[in-house]
C-alpha cells in the first residue's frame, strides 16, 4: 500500500484495506509450493507463506497470517494488482474446468439413458468413433445392472472429455 495514501484515508478504509491484503496472503499461502516459489514476491515474503503452509495450530496460523498481512502491506499496488489478477484468472479457469465436467458427465448420464442421445451427440462432435462409444455405453449399462465395477463407465467420461476438449 503507498504509504503517501496512508495519511488521506479513513482508518476504517486502512483497516479494510489491510484484511484485503492479509486475505490476499491467505488465499497466496493456499498455492502449491512450487507455484509460490515461481512467483515473484520478496524473499520474506515467500518464506513466511512456505511456514504458513507448514503451521497446524491454529494459533501458530493465525499469527503467521497477520506476519503475511503485514508484509503484504509493504508491496507495490501493482505487484498486489497483478498477484490479484492471477489468483483471479486461476479461479476463472477452474470454474471453467469443473463447469465443462459437469456438462460431460450430464452427456454421459443422458448417453446411458437414451440411445438417440448418441446422434445429437454426434452432430457436436462428428469425430467420435460411434462404434467404440456404443461398445462402452452398452458395457456401462450391463456394469451398473450386474453392480459391477465401473470400469467401462469411467472409460467413457474419459473419451467424451477427450472428444470435448478437440472440438
Amino acid at each position: 500500500m503507498n504509504p503517501d495514501l496512508n495519511d488521506t484515508l479513513s482508518k476504517t478504509r486502512r483497516k479494510q484495506i489491510s484484511h484485503e491484503l492479509q486475505a490476499l496472503g491467505k488465499a497466496l499461502g493456499e498455492l502449491p509450493r512450487h507455484v509460490l516459489k515461481q512467483l515473484e514476491l520478496p524473499e520474506a515474503l515467500t518464506t513466511a507463506l512456505l511456514e504458513w503452509q507448514d503451521i497446524k495450530a491454529h494459533e501458530g496460523k493465525r499469527r503467521q497470517l497477520q506476519l503475511i498481512g503485514k508484509l503484504m502491506r509493504s508491496l507495490d499496488d501493482e505487484l498486489v494488482q497483478k498477484l490479484q489478477q492471477r489468483l483471479d484468472n486461476d479461479a476463472k479457469q477452474t470454474r471453467e474446468q469443473t463447469a465443462q465436467f459437469h456438462r460431460l458427465e450430464r452427456w454421459r448420464e443422458r448417453l446411458l439413458e437414451d440411445d438417440a442421445v448418441l446422434t445429437e451427440w454426434m452432430t457436436h462432435y462428428p469425430q467420435t468413433d460411434v462404434q467404440h462409444v456404443r461398445a462402452l455405453i452398452r458395457q456401462a449399462r450391463k456394469e451398473q445392472v450386474e453392480q459391477k465395477p465401473p470400469k467401462a463407465y469411467r472409460e467413457l467420461f474419459q473419451v467424451l472429455k477427450t472428444l470435448g476438449q478437440v472440438s
